[in-house]
């Protein structure tokens, strides 16, 4: 405890953009009344640009020079050298890691019982589909490698929390959860009416992950729908349907104009930790049709709360045959969220954990 009597947590961020930046605003924000929060971070092309007005003023945001999407040995000594120093300013009670790179780096040169370090993957490497066999080995390897350090893995989904036991001696399960209060000022804030009306839409970067190719292929197939793509990115020439229109990025309100504006929720992604956009969907009230990968299945179960599909020919049945039974799912998913994935039921549950970890810990002194 430091001379303000609150607890210091320090997050370090190197995938500062996307669903890991709204989960990172959401928790920092409703943990700073009982915390000094610090965020050690990186930008990204998708982080806003405006992205400081975002958090609460009293938010401490560092910015890690030394953070690179890149497997260089170099850039990760650099890295790790920043991430020391900045931690010997702060002398926080708690570090928590955030996306594999930061985590791999940060349970190397925080391996210590001294400081409680957590890590959270949003998505482990291995898991990435769109890489080869050899890059998701070696990604498990050095999974493998850090999971045997002091630090505790937190799963963002029950299908995160069984890949973390096999890879980390420590491991625990927090669901990811959105701001729903935040979320809804928004909402009675934001005029969609000038906004065109799109039957599916779907929120995020154009890449691999999202798998941009099986959401083509659907809308080729439903050519009498108007699909929309909110965000961009690197595969945007695979998005060649007439009847997809692509926004580029948009700021948060934005976004969140279209997404009222449109009906079905299509996620095609290869893999996922637990997707903040899809929440968000759930939360307004769209039907949600979703791959079956780690991430998608753990939230939405089939017929029950939204559809999981296998398949481009289950997307097209699915989303072409969707008839009055849609709003009992809707009901459930927006129930769901309410209930277990909302940022006070997840802050919470933190907060416990965080607390819980500095009793059982010695007093940080580097």
């Amino acid at each position: 405890m430091k001379g303000n009597n609150k607890p210091r947590l320090l997050y370090f961020v190197e995938a500062m953009g996307g669903g890991v930046f709204t989960y990172i605003v959401d928790l920092a924000n409703s943990l700073v009344d009982d915390w000094d929060v610090y965020i050690g971070y990186a930008m990204r092309n998708q982080t806003p640009q405006n992205y400081r007005e975002y958090f609460d003023e009293r938010v401490h945001l560092i910015e890690v020079k030394n953070f690179a999407r890149s497997t260089s040995i170099t850039k990760a000594i650099k890295a790790g050298q920043e991430m020391k120093r900045i931690a010997k300013a702060i002398r926080p009670d708690v570090i928590h890691l955030h996306s594999s790179i930061a985590g791999a780096i940060g349970r190397v040169v925080f391996n210590t019982k001294k400081t409680p370090v957590f890590y959270t993957p949003h998505g482990y490497s291995f898991l990435m589909q769109g890489e080869s066999s050899k890059k998701r080995l070696a990604y498990k390897l050095v999974e493998q490698f850090c999971g045997k350090s002091q630090a505790t893995t937190i799963a963002c989904s029950p299908g995160e929390y069984q890949e973390a036991l096999k890879v980390s001696k420590h491991a625990v399960e927090v669901d990811n959860g959105i701001n729903i209060e935040q979320l809804q000022e928004l909402i009675d804030t934001t005029d969609a009416s000038k906004i065109d009306h799109y039957d599916v839409f779907t929120l995020g970067r154009i890449s691999v992950q999202k798998n941009p190719n099986v959401f083509n292929e659907v809308a080729l197939k439903l050519s009498n729908l108007k699909f929309l793509w909110i965000g961009d990115g690197e595969l945007r020439s695979e998005l060649t349907a007439p009847n997809i229109t692509v926004t580029g990025w948009l700021t948060r309100h934005e976004a969140l104009k279209y997404s009222l504006n449109s009906d079905t929720f299509m996620l095609t992604s290869l893999w996922e930790g637990l997707p903040m956009s899809l929440l968000e969907a759930m939360y307004m009230k769209k039907l949600c049709v979703v791959s079956d990968v780690i991430g998608n299945h753990d939230v939405i179960n089939d017929g029950v709360n939204g559809y999981v599909c296998q398949t481009v020919n289950d997307f097209y049945n699915r989303i072409s045959m969707i008839g009055g039974a849609r709003y009992s799912l809707i009901d459930c998913a927006y129930k769901d969220v309410l209930e277990r994935y909302n940022t006070k039921v997840v802050s919470k549950a933190y907060d416990q954990l965080y607390q819980a970890a500095i009793k059982n810990s010695e007093c940080f002194c580097l």
